[in-house]
């Protein structure tokens, strides 16, 4: 049996784990207890993804809320980015996403929003889990305790109003795109194709939108468990294909031969797309690719650099005030102006609207990026080790520019390499990126060598 640390887990976005003995409804109401008495009472935001623990979980941590004093709304199930729109729209003192994300079914979560809409950053963490590792919870009176409120319906519209506003979305409607969504039947199965069809004017073709069912491929929409929506582009003769995670913040593009862009494409044709409305600062994580400052450095633009994970970029976007930035290589737009969180409904209008303003099929948009090549990859690896194999991976290149701020980011002339832990599961996350194809397998296939040695 692995350990109890490695199946719960607290990192940059809240509690994570399997379901079962290590995430349990008692765990989850102490957990919102804590976190109802570091806000200080008041209201407190409540949403979730359609995973079969989500319904026992939410009231789980609405009983912990209302222990603490909170009063809780419940909005049911929502994509995370539009829980935090609704949060920070609604001046409520913060939020909880029930959500594991692009985790497996047996895991879920409790994501942490403040009274911004935004996940903790490094001090408000640190405070909230010395208070919960303390277990001094504020626990209500019988006259304080307050109420379960339910708004199924404000969040979308919310959401959904902020992005129109950013896009030119006339020009979309008259287009009236041929587009193919996959929904894996999370959180976007109940919002997306209402975006996609009423919203924007689309000639929608979707699979995987029951809310009700399981997930029906592995929850993170990556090329090789993208395949029936591929087929299904080029079956319906869809200009563009959609997909996303169980709660919506990720989002894969196909373009309309079938053929799944790469993420980090997909957030350079973002920034390509924000640039052109506004130059200004990018902020992406270490293991994003060069593409980012290739397109940055056309519209005289600088990039900043973080550790991986959602809180680490959006901490720096909001120091530099940056114009959009994100994660890409697991499928994040980050656009403040709409709000500082991943958010695939921005980036499938920004999409539709740049193919409708120049004319063009989102394949001739991707196909003038720079070319890269990239390697992603996890290791197994034993507590206790991990400094002795970073050692090893230096020691190989000893030319390299080192960078220590999230694991070991190598930087070479002729590409990189980045090894962290996960952020998520006990397993090291492996990325090498170079100019050539052959060049990124040797790279990433000497990574190998070295930590399976």
């Amino acid at each position: 049996m692995p350990r109890r640390e490695h199946l719960l887990k607290i990192g940059v976005s809240g509690i994570r784990g399997v379901v079962g003995e290590f995430l349990t409804p008692a765990l989850a109401a102490s957990f919102a207890q804590a976190f109802g008495t570091y806000v200080g009472g008041g209201r407190v935001v409540v949403g979730r993804d359609t995973r079969p623990s989500g319904e026992m979980l939410t009231h789980a941590v609405a009983c912990g809320l209302l222990a603490a004093g909170c009063e809780v709304v419940e909005t049911g199930i929502l994509p995370t980015p539009t829980i935090q729109i609704y949060v920070a729209a609604t001046h409520a003192q913060g939020g909880i996403a029930v959500t594991a994300s692009h985790n497996p079914p047996e895991y879920n979560a409790l994501k942490l929003f403040n009274a911004q809409g935004l996940f903790f950053n490094n001090y408000e963490r640190a405070e909230l889990l010395d208070l919960y590792h303390q277990s001094n919870f504020r626990q209500a009176s019988n006259e304080e305790i307050s109420r379960v409120l339910t708004d199924h319906g404000s969040a979308p519209r919310l959401h959904f109003d902020k992005v129109l506003a950013h896009v030119d979305a006339g020009r979309i409607r008259n287009r009236r795109f041929r587009v193919a969504l996959d929904a894996v039947n999370g959180a976007g199965a109940v919002t997306t194709p209402g975006f996609l069809r009423d919203v924007l004017g689309c000639d929608l073709e979707a699979i995987s939108i029951d809310p009700t069912q399981v997930f029906p491929r592995e929850a993170e929409p990556k090329p090789e468990t993208l395949g029936e929506i591929a087929a299904l582009v080029r079956q319906c003769h869809r200009e563009i294909g959609f997909a996303q995670d169980p709660d919506g913040d990720r989002l894969a593009v196909i373009d309309e031969n079938g053929v799944v862009l790469d993420n980090d494409d997909v957030l350079a044709l973002a920034v390509d797309a924000a640039l052109r409305r506004r130059p200004g600062d990018v902020v992406v994580n270490l293991t994003t690719s060069s593409v980012i400052d290739d397109v940055a450095a056309a519209h005289g633009c600088r990039v900043y650099r973080t550790p991986v994970g959602e809180a680490n970029v959006v901490e720096t976007m909001q120091a530099v005030n940056a114009v959009i930035g994100g994660e890409g290589s697991n499928g994040g737009i980050i656009f403040p102006a709409v709000h500082l969180c991943r958010d695939s409904y921005t980036g499938m209008a920004f999409l539709l609207d740049r193919m409708a303003e120049t004319g063009e099929p989102v394949s001739a948009l991707a196909s003038r990026l720079p070319k890269y090549y990239r390697r992603y990859g996890k290791v197994a690896y034993e507590h206790g080790r991990l400094g002795p194999l970073m050692q090893s991976l230096e020691a190989k290149f000893p030319a390299a520019a080192k960078d220590r701020a999230d694991g070991l980011k190598l930087l070479l002339p002729e590409g990189w390499i980045h090894v962290r832990a996960s952020n998520t599961e006990p397993l090291l996350r492996v990325a090498a990126e170079a100019k050539s194809q052959a060049t990124v397998e040797s790279l990433y296939a000497e990574v190998l060598r070295l930590f399976n040695g």
